[in-house]
């Protein structure tokens, strides 16, 4: 029974794992859009991920029906894409930092790089704990998907505050945003891997007697003098 339980928690980590990387290594978290006022313009929209801003000059010909912002982002147009700079130099690159509010980035990319990590000493322990005799590896297995977790969703909060402030700052033209699929693969990827880390640390619990006289009854009787 407890290795049907752990099969079934792998093919959700497996789903969970897929989640994370498609989310470290898509450049969709948010999309930023600059306010349209009229038709028949070209207008710059931008989408980024953990490790690069995409911006896209569109030409509006009709209203976006979900608002007045300039997209969606998958119309036709020119793409143009720079890499943080964990990355850049010289005067652009201090033009860079201002507007994409580079610290955020780099500290959601580096937690990011320690929950792929944890994930992967977590897969090597699980993927140990089915060899016989090895079930005490399912508990650091749960620990490091667990920490795998939180650390995915503590870079989501830090690019919900790094878009939050590129839609603030004076120094940006974009003023509407909403957070696109890679988002969503982070979510999900939380949900997962950290839920699954704590079902494998309770399936690893010590088996609990289901009556208080199973244990005594077990136990060898003493002998008597």
């Amino acid at each position: 029974m407890t290795k049907t339980k752990v099969k079934i928690t792998f093919l959700v980590i497996l789903v969970g794992i897929s989640s994370m990387l498609a989310a470290v290594v898509t450049d969709h978290w948010a999309v930023l859009s600059p306010r349209v006022e009229r038709l028949n313009t070209t207008c710059e929209a931008a989408h980024f991920g953990l490790w690069r801003l995409c911006k896209k000059s569109i030409f509006i010909v009709e209203e976006d029906p979900q608002g007045k912002g300039c997209g969606p982002i998958s119309l036709p147009g020119v793409k143009n894409c720079s890499y943080f700079k964990h990355f850049t130099s010289g005067e652009e690159a201090e033009v860079f930092e201002v507007k994409t509010q580079k610290e955020y980035n780099i500290s959601a990319a580096a937690i990011a790089i320690f929950s792929l990590a944890f994930m992967t000493l977590g897969s090597l322990c699980l993927l140990g704990a089915f060899g016989k005799g090895r079930d005490y590896l399912l508990r650091p297995a749960g620990m490091f998907f667990a920490f795998a977790g939180l650390c995915i969703v503590i870079s989501v909060e830090i690019m919900r505050q790094s878009v939050k402030r590129m839609i603030d700052s004076d120094e940006t033209i974009w003023i509407e945003y909403y957070y696109s699929w890679s988002f969503a693969c982070a979510c999900a990827a939380f949900t997962l891997l950290f839920l699954s880390g704590i079902s494998l640390l309770i399936i690893s619990m010590p088996h609990m007697p289901r009556n208080p006289w199973e244990t005594c009854m077990d136990a060898e009787p003493e002998p008597i003098d």
